[in-house]
């Protein structure tokens, strides 16, 4: 018998991002908790909607994750179809102004500062139907555009409105949006740690133990990363060896308040 041909390698286009992750904030431990504590995280793949290899890929490694699509890319639309029937959590990665803005790209419906607040409701109405069944969304750069509280206000009003969770990417160390949407009553969480700046095994292997040892100590964690094929290998590699460190994975929706 002939051997089954491996699949196709995932590919990953690159997508502009803020061009200096800010590191995750250090949290004091919560209450009662003691070292060799269990605890919750959820990975965030951000970026999704151009590739099926890679939405499938991810899905092959067998544990929750959670989709965030950027809405307007090629297959945003199969990616999103393929997570709900796999029972896979997505969300929409909405595209806002950067500090590096025009001449770092962002993608032609992304959310400017120039903006009104009607254009504003038009863009996050489009993003909605494009990816009608997501639970939450969650900022694609934003370096700038977070930064401002009357912009940010509007767009946390639509999701109010419309039931969606908000997690803050933290792109910049002065966002407003955790604590605009907790004013207002969005459910929301931030990341905690970006695995994959570098697109190495052992680099994305540590920061991954970095999110777990927030998980520990403070009962939950929110990672972010990307699909590139260095980041899906490691993931199916370490992913499922987290149970044995107590870390349950969890869809994301679980652990915003």
């Amino acid at each position: 018998m002939a051997p089954v041909p491996a699949p196709p390698e995932p590919t990953h286009k690159e997508y502009p991002r803020e061009p200096a992750a800010v590191e995750e904030e250090q949290e004091q431990p919560a209450p009662g908790r003691k070292d060799g504590a269990r605890g919750q995280l959820a990975v965030i793949i951000d970026d999704m909607g151009n590739s099926m290899q890679e939405a499938r890929a991810l899905a092959g490694i067998g544990l929750p994750v959670t989709f965030s699509i950027i809405p307007g890319l090629r297959h945003d639309r199969d990616v999103a179809d393929f997570a709900a029937q796999g029972g896979i959590e997505t969300m929409i990665h909405i595209p806002m102004q950067s500090k590096g803005w025009p001449q770092r790209r962002l993608e032609a419906n992304g959310l400017l500062l120039a903006m009104d607040d009607a254009a504003i409701r038009e863009h996050m109405g489009d993003y909605a139907l494009r990816i009608p069944r997501a639970h939450g969304v969650n900022n694609h750069m934003g370096s700038e555009f977070t930064e401002h509280e009357d912009k940010m206000r509007t767009v946390l009003e639509v999701l109010k409105g419309r039931g969606l969770f908000f997690v803050d990417s933290v792109t910049t160390p002065k966002t407003v949006g955790l604590r605009l949407a907790r004013e207002m009553g969005v459910k929301t969480a931030k990341r905690n740690v970006f695995l994959d700046n570098e697109q190495d095994g052992a680099y994305i292997r540590g920061q991954l133990a970095q999110a777990v040892r927030l998980a520990r100590k403070n009962g939950s964690a929110i990672a972010i990363c990307h699909p590139h094929p260095a980041t899906i290998a490691t993931l199916a590699e370490a992913l499922p060896t987290l149970a044995g460190q107590g870390i349950t994975l969890v869809p994301v929706s679980r652990l915003v308040r």
